[in-house]
């Protein structure tokens, strides 16, 4: 009987010895699976590594310059999503009136969309500064790469399309307004690009 009890706690403290190597041995082989690419005979770990974008770093000139700036990377942050839904939205509408057999099939959709838009984006627009809404109509031009008001003229026709740009310049806002990357909004498109790389 007592043979028996030592033979019991031998298998038992065995077989717990066997299972802890077992999991210390799965632990340590643990990893990442990773492309493979062969150089000079050689088979390593090929990965690609994304993009990182180094500005100089920025001198305020005073504390209002410094509330601008962090200001301006908030209202990009909370407009540049609506940007590139709206260019998504454009291009899925776009492909998809390409399958309609006629004009009359286009319009009617086309009020379909307008009416599902402004029931999905009233809501967040309304939310909106007037200096996001501004911020916003430039970031439509760079995502689309084309003003908001061409954009309306295409899907809706002239007559919406200056229905709407006399209802912005009410506000004193324009729906021709372009993005220019390289000389007035440069300050932009670097927030932009460092957002979109998760940098900001």
């Amino acid at each position: 009987m007592k043979n028996s009890v030592y033979i019991l706690l031998f298998l038992l403290t065995a077989f717990a010895l066997k299972a802890n190597a077992q999991k210390h041995s799965q632990s340590e082989t643990k990893g990442y699976m990773v492309p493979v690419c062969i150089y000079q005979g050689d088979t390593i770990p090929c990965i690609t590594l994304r993009n990182i974008y180094v500005y100089p770093r920025l001198r305020f000139k005073s504390k209002k310059q410094e509330r601008y700036y962090y200001k301006l990377v908030r209202d990009v942050k909370k407009t540049l999503p609506l940007a590139k839904e709206i260019n998504r939205a454009v291009i899925e509408t776009y492909e998809y009136l390409q399958t309609l057999p006629n004009d009359k099939a286009r319009t009617r959709h086309i009020k379909m969309v307008e009416k599902g838009l402004k029931e999905q984006y009233t809501p967040k627009m309304k939310k909106l500064t007037f200096a996001q809404g501004k911020l916003l109509i430039k970031l439509v031009n760079r995502e689309c790469n084309q003003s908001s008001y061409q954009l309306v003229k295409a899907f809706m026709g002239p007559f919406k399309a200056g229905f709407y740009q006399a209802f912005a310049a009410l506000f004193g806002a324009s729906l021709k307004k372009e993005y220019h990357p390289d000389d007035e909004d440069k300050m932009i498109e670097r927030i932009v690009t460092l957002v979109e790389n998760g940098q900001l």
